[in-house]
């Protein structure tokens, strides 16, 4: 039987970036919540970053016929041409906004895309500019490849992003990369084009770079205005990812825009890495651009604006605070201090007593978060509202 996971000190040797690594909270949520599963109990599930929406038809179908017509040998590190063309078509459709398929990395998933793009940034030492809260793999990423994640407090008042100003005071002789993620994981709140062209303008002066998270891009609300990052300078690394828009989780697929001088380097490391990207889901993905497959999934998108909807006032009814309406994603990260003042003992018993799975700050870095709670609306509005009667009962007592 094998030493388990969490027993690091009968290892015969573990490397010191594992000090640094700290367990992803809202897999430990879901093994909890498993185990309420098993005891015959209903839980409704707000923890995971995953809507309960299967694949679009088109995409599962261009899979088969690839499964049956095309051989399923390795691709490109970069990607198969055609995907790349039609990412680059995509670019132009829906942003007005040139980028050439050259420039583009099909990865496998967009956590590759960020690996890849810091393997090639970084040296030992150099620092990333990354919120707090922000996504905990980000930063442990770049702690994984020797780099020093320098996380900003940030707040409402900046709705919990860092523009240029706040990055500009945090900045050292070591940053090389000022990361943002627009819409963001957990906030669901995002960066305005007028902020990413002025982060990227500092960041030129800096001779570093600006890294832009998009995966949630296409996941937006209130009429907030597409745009992305790719129009603020070909010298802007990008992003992307098809599972959260285009709903393809499992077939972990994403893609990287890299300034021209980049690519030839993120392909080496890419090919020693994980060789290509796999052949099935990239033929998958060539049908996320067909019309269908768009209707599909801004039917979608209106049925998680709708749960937003819903949640939003549902939750303050109940005493938390949502101190910035998200305009993306599908997270609302909620003021949980008025109800308890340990966000971490406060979900818990809102699982084991209510059955409601959500996520506490603590996954999300170390500004307040044993004030917060995210909660992902990625439940349809029948389970929302039976989600927010059983906290209720669980909170008036």
């Amino acid at each position: 039987m094998g030493v388990q996971v969490n027993d690091a000190r009968r290892l015969p040797h573990l490397a010191a970036r594992m000090a640094f690594i700290e367990p992803f909270e809202v897999m430990e949520i879901q093994t909890l919540a498993r185990e309420v599963e098993a005891q015959g109990r209903d839980v409704i599930h707000l923890e995971i970053g995953e809507p309960d929406f299967r694949t679009p038809a088109p995409i599962v179908e261009a899979a088969r016929r690839a499964l049956l017509d095309k051989p399923m040998f390795y691709t490109s590190a970069l990607g198969l041409i055609e995907l790349r063309e039609a990412i680059s078509r995509f670019y132009a459709a829906r942003y007005g906004v040139q980028v050439p398929a050259s420039r583009i990395v099909v990865t496998a998933g967009s956590s590759a895309a960020l690996l890849l793009a810091c393997g090639v940034l970084l040296d030992a030492g150099d620092e990333v500019l990354l919120t707090d809260p922000g996504y905990p793999c980000n930063r442990h990423i770049v702690g994984a490849l020797g780099g020093a994640p320098r996380l900003i407090p940030v707040g409402p008042e900046s709705r919990y992003q860092i523009n240029a100003a706040l990055a500009r005071r945090q900045w050292s002789g070591r940053t090389r990369i000022a990361m943002v993620a627009t819409p963001s994981n957990p906030t669901g709140t995002m960066v305005t084009a007028a902020e990413v062209a002025e982060l990227a303008t500092l960041t030129r002066e800096k001779g570093a770079t600006l890294l832009v998270d998009e995966i949630y891009h296409g996941l937006v609300y209130d009429g907030a205005a597409p745009h992305t990052a790719a129009a603020a300078g070909d010298d802007v690394f990008v992003i992307n990812s098809f599972s959260k828009y285009f709903q393809m989780t499992g077939w972990r697929l994403g893609w990287m825009v890299a300034p021209p001088g980049y690519v030839r380097e993120v392909e080496k490391l890419a090919q020693n890495l994980y060789i290509s990207p796999t052949t099935v889901a990239q033929h998958a993905a060539l049908a996320c651009f067909e019309p269908a497959t768009i209707e599909i999934v801004e039917q979608r998108r209106a049925e998680l604006d709708a749960r937003r909807k819903f949640l939003i006032p549902a939750l303050e009814s109940l005493g938390f605070k949502v101190p910035v309406v998200p305009q993306g994603a599908f997270y609302i990260y909620a003021d949980s201090s008025a109800l308890a003042p340990d966000s971490f003992q406060l979900a818990r018993r809102i699982l084991t007593e209510a059955g409601v799975a959500v996520t506490p700050g603590k996954d999300f870095g170390h500004h307040e978060p044993q004030k917060h709670i995210r909660i992902a609306y990625t439940q349809p509005v029948a389970r929302l509202e039976e989600a927010a009667a059983r906290m209720g009962k669980l909170l008036a007592r």
